[in-house]
């Protein structure tokens, strides 16, 4: 028996093919996607990609990791906050159509989380919590090799925790201050306030490295210029790692996970900036009699995660 798993992300699709018993791929393709074109151009750019693949191997089953919040019983898309037109979309009907092949629907982080958790980081403990940082904060979490959550409307958010009382409004959240857009946004916004006095070497440096346009400024750039000593960047990024930190051990503290798997863009800066101040953290805030119950490990699947925890899915819907 052979299962496709797939990923359709913000900025990539992803396809593979795979022996159910093993998963080990068998074939793996690849397109970035055209987010102008919309989720229609998506659907065609899958619909080739998946009839290549069956054009040459029979498959039983589908598992798709999808890019945004969506109704998991229904397989029906929510919305997407990359691209147009898949609000309300059935996206697990059309497959089943298009393909003729039982699909399962999961987000992608949750699709990730089942990955690391069954094959990754954090295979071998009972329970696992994933935490993936890019541009955006998602969380998953799986006890004894289940999904938990995918019958609610969202489960695990660790990203849009409000960080606080004082924090009032739905976007002001950890995302907001962690994730990568969040880490980018808030030093365009301290360097836009600046007064014309303080407009010092470190400005000028920052002012340089985006080419004279503070907008294009990246979480990449931020980790450079940090790691070359700006100090405006080394604030931004412990605040961000500290916020995160926080959300993380309010996590651990109701969930008490074995171990909380880090994945993500963000989440691949060099360890002194992250991962190394993020334990620290974690450790301030979490409930004492938790301390050292827990291990904080970055993930191990790259960026094939999804696509391997897609195949998951199509494998487990083989044997329910």
């Amino acid at each position: 028996m052979k299962v496709i798993g797939v990923e359709i992300g913000g900025t990539k699709l992803q396809v593979a093919l795979a022996d159910a018993e093993t998963l080990e791929p068998i074939c793996s393709l690849r397109e970035s996607i055209v987010p102008a074109d919309g989720a229609a151009g998506i659907r065609e750019q899958l619909e080739a990609l998946v009839h290549s693949l069956l054009a040459e191997h029979s498959a039983d089953a589908m598992g798709v990791g999808f890019g945004g919040p969506l109704d998991a019983k229904t397989g029906i898309i929510t919305t997407s906050h990359q691209v147009e037109g898949w609000d309300q979309f059935p996206l697990a009907h059309w497959c089943r159509d298009r393909f003729g092949l039982p699909t399962t629907i999961r987000n992608d982080c949750d699709t990730a989380a089942f990955a690391e958790a069954t094959m990754g980081a954090g295979k071998g403990h009972q329970s696992t919590f994933y935490v993936t940082v890019g541009s955006g904060i998602g969380g998953g979490y799986v006890v004894d090799g289940q999904l938990l959550g995918t019958s609610r409307p969202a489960f695990a958010e660790i990203g849009h925790l409000r960080p606080g009382v004082g924090y009032k409004e739905a976007d002001e959240t950890v995302e907001a201050e962690s994730s990568g857009f969040g880490i980018a946004q808030r030093l365009k916004d301290w360097l836009k306030n600046l007064d014309e006095e303080d407009h010092d070497d470190e400005y000028r440096s920052l002012l340089d490295r985006c080419e004279g346009d503070f907008s294009q400024l990246t979480t990449r750039d931020i980790v450079e210029a940090a790691q070359a000593g700006s100090s405006m960047c080394r604030t931004v990024l412990a605040d961000a790692v500290e916020t995160l930190g926080w959300a993380i051990a309010q996590a651990i503290t109701f969930m008490a996970p074995e171990v909380v798997v880090i994945g993500g863009g963000v989440a691949m800066m060099p360890e002194e900036l992250f991962l190394t101040p993020l334990k620290r953290h974690v450790a301030e805030f979490v409930f004492p009699p938790l301390t050292n119950s827990y291990q904080i490990v970055p993930a191990a699947l790259g960026e094939a995660v999804v696509v391997r925890g897609a195949l998951l899915l199509a494998k487990q819907s083989l044997t329910h």
